[in-house]
């Protein structure tokens, strides 16, 4: 295992779980599904284990302990699962999928939310790609949507933008099933930036969230170049002006 200390001055991760913070970037790309021809795959997964100090602000401050981890499950599928324990909320959230051809084809997202003073959540949505539908549950309601190639959910498309951004792409389109509809979600690599952590200078690409022109929310992403595109920091700034970030602590490779 190779391990890459990435302590970016942030807060929020516990946030962006919870509320779904979507990161941003890459270049105009279609969606693909598991039924396109096949191509070649120049990004390969690697197994990754990353440690997260997650807070958020907004006239009290509030932390927890995240830990987000890929793995390869020996069957030919992966693992991408996201856990958060604080004093406010706990937060479980996982996907299987196959990496085919260099995209995320989800088979089964699972999300759940419970905490002090917060309304429970549970949302699940299991993907048929033979039968070309997705069937789920989000807050007790179930329902049941046609798929569309190149599909993803609301862990999918982080990691497929994750990759696409490695790949070269500067803008691009997610179609992502969430809360029982499809969302479009538009993302634009817009700067290349050195952050400073503790003395040492980390090249990134910083990327953002593409809203409409009158949307007062904002999310900036940070993607460490020489560290395989490893987001290192976000930003979300609220419409009433509050700022949530989150901290990287450390990250371990599988090389």
């Amino acid at each position: 295992m190779t391990k890459h200390p990435l302590t970016v001055s942030a807060r929020g991760l516990l946030l962006a779980a919870m509320v779904g913070i979507s990161p941003a970037y890459g270049a105009e790309s279609e969606p693909t599904s598991g039924s396109e021809p096949a191509r070649a795959d120049t990004t390969p997964l690697l197994p990754l284990e990353v440690s997260y100090n997650a807070s958020m602000e907004k006239g009290v401050t509030l932390n927890g302990d995240a830990r987000r981890r890929l793995r390869e499950k020996g069957d030919g599928t992966w693992e991408y699962r996201t856990d958060v324990d604080s004093f406010i909320a706990d937060i479980d959230e996982s996907l299987i999928f196959r990496w085919e051809n260099g995209r995320v084809v989800p088979l089964r997202y699972r999300y759940s939310l419970s905490g002090f003073l917060i309304k429970d959540r549970k949302q699940v949505i299991d993907f048929d790609w033979e039968k070309r539908v997705a069937t789920g549950h989000h807050r007790g309601d179930k329902f049941s949507l046609p798929l569309e190639d190149g599909a993803l959910d609301p862990m999918g498309y982080q990691l497929q933008l994750r990759k696409d951004i490695k790949e070269g792409k500067r803008e691009m389109t997610y179609r992502v099933i969430d809360k029982g509809d499809y969302d479009t979600d538009r993302f634009a690599v817009i700067d290349e930036e050195t952050l400073n952590r503790r003395g040492e200078q980390v090249a990134t690409l910083k990327a953002e969230k593409v809203r409409d022109s009158d949307s007062k929310r904002k999310t900036l992403m940070w993607f460490a170049t020489d560290q395989d595109y490893l987001l290192v920091r976000l930003l979300q700034v609220e419409p009433d002006g509050s700022e949530y970030e989150i901290t990287i602590d450390e990250a371990q490779f599988n090389d």
